[in-house]
């Protein structure tokens, strides 16, 4: 009997994974720190750094730019490298995605803490964040694991707990 194929209805295609950045935006004076963000109207989302997606055919250097800008309001930062590339699914709705970090270098100017609305004609556009330089390293883990990568810039930047018991699905790129 030959081997055929289920073409059962029930089982459709996974979907393709969400292209995405996020950005370490270090300002080093007059120590470390990183930028980091909160949302007002969603507390329990806790603090996180500035990602986003990418749109189709732009690259992922261009992207954080644009997306740290977006939602923090800060121009002027300067990309140094990527740091990995993260497959894990996003925490709650299980969709695939795949997150490439990246360092950038903040300008030396400029507050400690601020408050920003979205720009853009994303989902977020109108949000208000805010905004703030935490020293490094982090007190606590960032929301969705997204300080799970600060060791592959400075083994001193992990946070207390973040390599234990965290998936890392991710691929350094150094």
């Amino acid at each position: 009997m030959p081997f055929m194929a289920s073409s059962s209805p029930s089982s459709s295609p996974p979907l393709p994974p969400r292209v995405r950045v996020a950005a370490y935006v270090i300002r080093r004076h007059p120590s470390p720190a990183l930028l980091v963000f909160d949302q007002p109207a969603f507390p329990e989302a806790g603090p996180q750094v500035p990602a986003g997606g990418v749109a189709p055919g732009e690259d992922p250097e261009r992207a954080v730019l644009r997306e740290v800008a977006e939602e923090t309001g800060l121009t002027g930062a300067r990309v140094v490298r990527r740091i990995a590339v993260d497959g894990r699914p996003h925490p709650e709705t299980g969709q695939p995605r795949l997150t490439t970090y990246l360092l950038l270098d903040a300008p030396p100017e400029g507050p400690e803490e601020w408050e920003h609305r979205v720009d853009g004609d994303g989902s977020d556009t109108g949000m208000r964040f805010v905004c703030r330089f935490v020293p490094l390293p982090l007190a606590h883990p960032l929301a969705d694991a997204q300080d799970a990568h600060l060791r592959r810039v400075d083994p001193r930047w992990a946070a207390p707990g973040e390599a234990a018991g965290r998936p890392d699905e991710a691929r350094p790129l150094s």
